[in-house]
């Protein structure tokens, strides 16, 4: 009997288009997710994934994306607590996945995370308007407004879980695939930080390596795959090099479509 594939999409920003490629590799080869969790770009990814949008769609538009498309500056950034809003992104969500998704509307089951900083939790989003959770799961601390919802203020949910395994496993998933784009941002650095911003980047990615790495190493035996595309010291930061992000990530899925399939017994 075949078993429930789950996939658990990671944060990465601009390197997070490797999910689109990656996704793009398992349809060609006619596999399809029973579940899917997502967090930051992968919760992006992941909800248009389920919303049945094509990844060849996907890809085309992704790949042209500029800063300018997705968002605009604050005019008061220390009262905004955020450099920038995304406004323009939560349009072009709604354009593909519709304004008024919700999650039961979805295909596929999805769920993405988000972190809390009011209590320092998790926080699982797997019901009511599926662009909310997807902009409160990416809206990376400094650069973008927190979203408030519930009594709690929500920013992406890579500060505490990078990669959202557990939540996968909870929804039902007895094979799990996660795809970790950032992987090991510790050793992949080619260049010291040049400023203030460089240097407080790199501090959030030293604490998000080792933190994920921790919880990889208790979780491994929920995860039947961890795979990690080879995207080099690619800046997550920076909205370029998406073409390469997506062919990394195609040539991952390829790699790994038979393993997947071996695996979930098709």
């Amino acid at each position: 009997m075949k078993k429930k594939l789950g996939l658990a999409l990671g944060a990465g920003g601009a390197r997070g288009v490797a999910h689109v490629g990656f996704l793009r590799a398992l349809e060609e080869a006619d596999i399809r997710a029973d579940y899917v969790t997502g967090c930051s770009m992968g919760s992006i990814v992941g909800a248009c994934y389920c919303a049945g949008i094509p990844m060849q769609t996907l890809h085309e538009v992704i790949t042209t994306l500029r800063l300018s498309r997705i968002a605009q500056l604050n005019p008061n950034p220390l009262r905004a607590c955020g450099l920038f809003r995304l406004n323009k992104a939560r349009k072009l969500l709604e354009e593909y996945i519709g304004a008024q998704t919700q999650f039961s509307d979805l295909k596929i089951p999805f769920c993405c995370v988000a972190t809390d900083l009011l209590s320092g939790k998790t926080v699982r989003l797997k019901e009511g308007s599926v662009v909310d959770a997807i902009i409160a799961s990416s809206s990376v601390p400094g650069a973008f407004s927190p979203v408030e919802r519930d009594g709690m203020l929500l920013v992406d949910g890579g500060v505490i879980e990078r990669v959202p395994v557990r939540e996968n496993k909870q929804m039902g998933a007895e094979v799990i695939v996660a795809v970790d784009v950032l992987g090991d941002l510790v050793t992949s650095v080619s260049e010291a930080p040049q400023n203030l911003i460089d240097t407080f980047l790199r501090y959030i990615d030293v604490i998000d390596t080792r933190v994920t790495q921790s919880k990889r190493r208790s979780r491994m035996k929920d995860i039947a795959l961890w795979l990690v595309p080879e995207l080099g010291d690619m800046d997550q930061y920076k909205v370029k090099n998406l073409d390469f992000a997506y062919e990394k990530g195609y040539e991952l899925g390829k790699a790994n479509v038979q393993k997947i399939a071996e695996l979930v017994g098709e």
